[in-house]
């Protein structure tokens, strides 16, 4: 089972459950944690391979990792903790698979909040994807991971975020990133299903107004999808949980406390 940390609140019966990105660790939401467990039970994990959810020996034979079932691995945990509903925070590629484990399992989740949130690859994105395939195996993993950090996150306020992620990113094995970059071959009919269905759980998109890769497109979403809504956060980039995390931190949770 997925490594998870649980901090239980005997005033509240909701969960707000953190969903990291790809390469990142449950670390990252340290500036949350301490805001949400007054007001809410927190659950924080740390997705396989990452943080201290170290490859079990039955990971080391499986050819590939896919969406479904890293998304089973969440859903492992939240089963074993029996939690019935909770709410679901995510941060970049984290986003995806809570979209996915709504698409599985929508009785689990009762509203969904995405931070620097993924749901179209750009040409800019997709010429960055190619290239990394391309030099997965050759190249040593953290200058491929770097070069993307800095893509994602180019600004001289981005840096705190850039440093961070690839800290986190230096945990990994090489095998372990392959694995996880192989991920981006079903990425886009995935994405194409989450952006022609309208899920109907109401969801708050928490974009920086710098997040030049990602924000055109939630912007596009959030017209379409009912229940979704959007806010931008001014002088911020892709990682806004961790740049600007008391106008996160204060945003998503008046989002979930109105849902009552």
């Amino acid at each position: 089972m997925l490594n998870y940390y649980s901090y239980p609140n005997i005033n509240s019966k909701e969960w707000v459950t953190f969903v990291h990105g790809a390469g990142g660790s449950s670390t990252i939401w340290y500036k949350q944690v301490r805001d949400f467990k007054k007001h809410f039970n927190v659950l924080i994990l740390d997705l396989r391979g990452h943080g201290n959810s170290k490859p079990s020996l039955k990971d080391t034979f499986k050819a590939k990792y896919t969406f479904n079932s890293i998304t089973a691995d969440i859903v492992e945990v939240i089963e074993h903790l029996k939690i019935s509903k909770s709410h679901f925070v995510g941060i970049s590629l984290g986003t995806i698979l809570i979209r996915n484990l709504a698409e599985k399992r929508p009785e689990l989740v009762q509203s969904m909040i995405m931070g620097g949130a993924i749901i179209k690859m750009n040409f800019r994105s997709q010429v960055l994807m190619k290239v990394g395939n391309i030099f997965k195996s050759v190249v040593p993993y953290m200058l491929l991971y770097k070069l993307f950090a800095f893509i994602i996150m180019p600004n001289k306020n981005h840096k705190n975020s850039r440093l961070l992620f690839v800290n986190e990113a230096k945990k990994l094995y090489q095998k372990e990133f392959i694995r996880w970059f192989k991920l981006t071959s079903e990425i886009n009919p995935l994405l194409r299903f989450f952006r022609a269905k309208d899920i109907k759980i109401p969801t708050l998109y928490v974009m920086g107004e710098e997040d030049h890769l990602f924000l055109p497109s939630i912007k596009n979403i959030v017209l379409k999808h009912t229940t979704s809504s959007l806010f931008v956060v001014a002088n911020c980039g892709h990682v806004v949980n961790v740049e600007q995390p008391e106008t996160f931190n204060k945003k998503t949770i008046n989002f979930i406390t109105s849902l009552k």
